[in-house]
């Protein structure tokens, strides 16, 4: 598999529509040409009798599985944005609307959580029917460090975590492995990523009867894993039920435990604007259906990059990290405790009315 071919590799074995993301130098990030070819291969699919299921890798330097992917492109990111060029907000409509054909898709749809698994690669597994992860899955929404949010429904399944741990996983960024995944809601089962070619290619050679078969025959193939942060549970809802990040952060600092200094210290490199973003997300998403949160989440992205002109949080998060690589982004405001509540509540004012919304078609 080399990077001379496409960037996502599309074909039918058997009765499987399998996918290939194949952008392996990029840790497979997305594209809008690889979201395009993703909603154009499942919306085929989809209608076609021959297909009964789906299923989606990711490939490294060496072959296949390693890492499914990393997120969107945030170097395409940086430079539409700073450009203006409209692609921006075609890549976020149509990755959106991709997150939400896959949480409605009508048929088994297998995604193999190996390796990095972070922002838009969870985008394009969280909805999946069977969630596969690897002794080797590092999972994420790390997008506070980069001045952004959990998007592509991030909201929506996160709030769906037990107890406050979506606020947790969604301001801190967190990294979690197999076992923490699964206990929080967002991975199904593990297969050791040695076993993964074999399921792989079974799902290509056996002989299945309908789409209900190849669920039942893949969740029989799920184990368990450890969880290292399960013991954490408690301690993550008393912090993180509290009613504002300034609260969170002063209690964290206050706390005993190394966990919470940690925890307090990670908290004070994120985008001290963007914490309280997130924070309100998480909380609105709650009581959303996943085309509302989605429809939230389009908004919020659009004021990311156009609320503030010249002084974009996620333009300057991935000029730190990804531009000028120094690590040392400066974030405004600079500190939790600066951030006005007309600030944050900005981002959740829609720029359109409803009807002409560009996810208004979406529903649930």
């Amino acid at each position: 598999m080399t990077e001379t071919t496409a960037p996502v590799l599309t074909e039918v074995r058997g009765r499987i529509g399998c996918i290939t993301l194949n952008r392996a130098r990029a840790l497979n990030a997305l594209s809008l040409e690889m979201v395009r070819e993703l909603m154009a291969a499942l919306l085929e699919w989809q209608d076609d009798p021959q297909v009964l299921a789906v299923a989606l890798r990711g490939s490294n330097k060496e072959g296949v599985f390693g890492a499914l992917c990393a997120g969107g492109d945030i170097r395409f990111l940086h430079q539409a944005g700073s450009t203006g060029n409209p692609q921006l907000e075609d890549f976020f409509t149509e990755e959106y609307a991709l997150n939400h054909l896959i949480h409605h898709y009508p048929k088994p749809y297998i995604a193999f959580m190996d390796g990095i698994v972070m922002g838009g690669g969870m985008g394009i597994s969280q909805g999946a029917s069977a969630r596969i992860v690897t002794e080797r899955t590092k999972m994420a929404m790390p997008e506070t460090a980069i001045g952004l949010f959990p998007d592509v429904g991030g909201g929506y399944f996160l709030s769906r975590c037990p107890g406050r741990a979506g606020e947790w996983l969604g301001l801190t960024g967190e990294t979690i492995a197999a076992g923490d995944a699964i206990a929080l809601g967002l991975a199904d089962g593990l297969v050791p990523s040695a076993q993964l070619p074999e399921l792989w290619e079974a799902l290509a050679t056996r002989d299945f009867a309908d789409g209900a078969a190849v669920q039942q025959w893949i969740d029989a193939q799920l184990g368990t894993a450890p969880t290292h942060f399960a013991h954490r549970q408690a301690e993550i809802d008393q912090y993180f039920a509290l009613p504002t990040v300034a609260a969170i952060v002063a209690a964290l600092e206050e706390g005993g435990s190394e966990w919470a200094q940690a925890t307090a210290a990670l908290l004070r490199k994120r985008s001290p604007l963007m914490l309280h973003v997130v924070l309100e997300q998480v909380r609105r998403a709650r009581g959303m259906g996943l085309a509302d949160d989605l429809r939230m989440e389009r908004d919020m992205v659009r004021h990311c990059f156009y609320l503030r002109p010249g002084r974009s949080e996620t333009l300057e998060g991935i000029r730190a990290l990804a531009v000028d690589k120094d690590h040392a982004p400066r974030w405004n405001p600079a500190r939790i405790e600066d951030v006005q509540q007309a600030d944050w509540q900005a981002f959740f004012a829609s720029p359109w009315p409803a009807h002409s919304h560009p996810l208004a078609g979406l529903a649930d």
